[in-house]
């Protein structure tokens, strides 16, 4: 039998639905997880979670819209969060977001092109201490400096490999 990418998507939902519940607790859960799979939460998902929980889709995009971890807008394969409060200013934030913006020819907001790498600010990661901090996707990283950029970037490079697929997993050491 055929199966298009929706089915695939729907078929995995109600499996993350029978996982992990089937009601209005279960909405976080579940959108996470499509999240990390599929780098986005679209109409579409959306629609087949609220009918799963017997929730209205409003509420769901609700929730998708209010947390900025989930958002609707697709987002690359790393998401690299930079703390933008005012310790981490003092402690060299621009100079992590300049070279952050040049390794990868993007700006904050934006995704590169092969859908790699999205850059966007977090507010404060509890991290004032050790700043600059950043976040990669699950992963912090403290005193964040130009140097330890290039590390990090590499770090990330060296899951895709040349002939890696989109779809590997992410395994930090």
């Amino acid at each position: 039998m055929l199966m298009t990418e929706r089915d695939r998507l729907a078929e995995e939902i109600r499996s993350l639905a029978a996982r992990l519940g089937q009601d209005r607790t279960s909405l976080i859960p579940i959108l996470l997880e499509v999240k990390r799979k599929y780098h986005t939460i679209d109409s579409y998902a959306m629609q087949v979670i609220a009918d799963l929980l017997g929730i209205h889709p409003v509420e769901v995009n609700s929730v998708v819209s209010f947390y900025a971890f989930l958002g609707d807008h697709r987002q690359g394969k790393f998401v690299i969060r930079l703390c933008r409060t005012i310790s981490c200013d003092m402690q060299g934030k621009s100079r992590v977001k300049r070279q952050l913006e040049n390794d990868l020819g993007i700006g904050f907001g934006e995704t590169t092109p092969d859908g790699k790498f999205t850059l966007e600010y977090a507010n404060c990661m509890g991290m004032c201490d050790q700043g600059p901090a950043m976040l990669v996707n699950d992963r912090i990283y403290t005193r964040v400096t130009p140097e330890k950029v290039h590390e990090i970037l590499e770090e990330c490079r060296r899951v895709f490999g040349v002939h890696a697929a989109e779809t590997k997993e992410v395994v930090f050491k």
